[in-house]
Parts: structure tokens; sequence; C-alpha cells
């Protein structure tokens, strides 16, 4: 009996282990569907936006590439994709770039070789593309907001990694 129990135990447990959320492409409408959590985090969020420059998001040179990847199981990844949500609401559409979520697991992996070539140490991490090549990424945090740092790549006002991160 209880090498049956010790089995069992070891099954649930790896399983938990093992979980790592959703994976892949997402939506901000699967990530808020499946994960009513966030609801509050973005609530809170709305106080924090700076909404004139989210605006401006709008009008940032068109053509650029964004990649969104985040854990949903990881508290970061809430924090600033639950801000950025917020800054796109208020920036409205049409947004002059693409936007793409992926989803990854606690080892930062996604199907489909969707983070392959990524070089993703830390999430979330938002890359900023133009014609194909890296402009620059925020990595877990953003200093000044990650509205301000989003615009501040699509402008080309800044480059490279921005984080508070030391260890990048």
């Amino acid at each position: 009996m209880r090498r049956g129990l010790t089995f069992v135990f070891a099954v649930l447990l790896s399983g938990c282990v093992a979980w790592s959320g959703m994976l892949g492409p997402l939506s901000r409408a699967s990530i808020e569907t499946e994960l009513g959590s966030w609801h509050d985090e973005i609530e809170h969020s709305r106080t924090l936006v700076d909404e004139d420059v989210a605006r401006s998001l709008r009008e940032v040179p068109p053509g650029a590439d964004v990649d969104v990847f985040l854990g949903t199981w990881c508290s970061d990844s809430r924090r600033l994709v639950s801000r950025l949500f917020v800054a796109l609401e208020v920036a409205g559409e049409p947004l002059p770039f693409s936007l793409r979520f992926v989803g990854v697991d606690r080892r930062r992996h996604a199907p489909e070789g969707l983070t392959d070539g990524v070089d993703l140490r830390y999430v979330p991490t938002i890359i900023v593309r133009r014609d194909g090549a890296e402009v620059g990424r925020i990595v877990e945090s953003a200093p000044r907001g990650v509205e301000t740092e989003l615009r501040a790549l699509l402008t080309g006002e800044r480059t490279g990694t921005i984080s508070l991160r030391e260890d990048l």
C-alpha cells in the first residue's frame, strides 16, 4: 500500500512541476479567459500607465514586429504584460506594428520552434525587430514603464537590452 501511495504522489508531483501554463501563440483574450487571476493585476496597472506615452505608440514608425515571450506561471510576466495590455488599450487600434504573444514553459521553450535563436533567459521578454533584425528587448522589468521603454525601442531612441537586471 505504501509503495502505491508513493507512486501516486510522485506522479501528481511530477505533473505539478512539469505543468508550465499555456504554451505557444497566445492572444490577450486567451490569457484573460484561462487566467482570470490576471484581472486584478490589469486593473492595478490602469493607475500606473502613462496614458500620453501609451497613446503615442500609435505614432511610432510603422513596420516593426514585437514579440512578447511570457510565462503564464510567472509573476513578473503577470505584472509587466498586464501593464502592456493596459498601454495597448489606451493606445487604441490600429497599431503601426505587429504584436505576437508567445507562452513559454519554465525552461523558456515554446512549441513549433517559436523560441529558437531568441536567447531567452528570463520572462517576460519583449523583443522589437525591424526588417528581421533585433532592435532591442525589454527583459523582466521596464525601468521607465513598459509603454515608455517599448516606444523608445520602436522609435529607435534606444537599442539593446532594457532591464533592471544586472546579469544580462
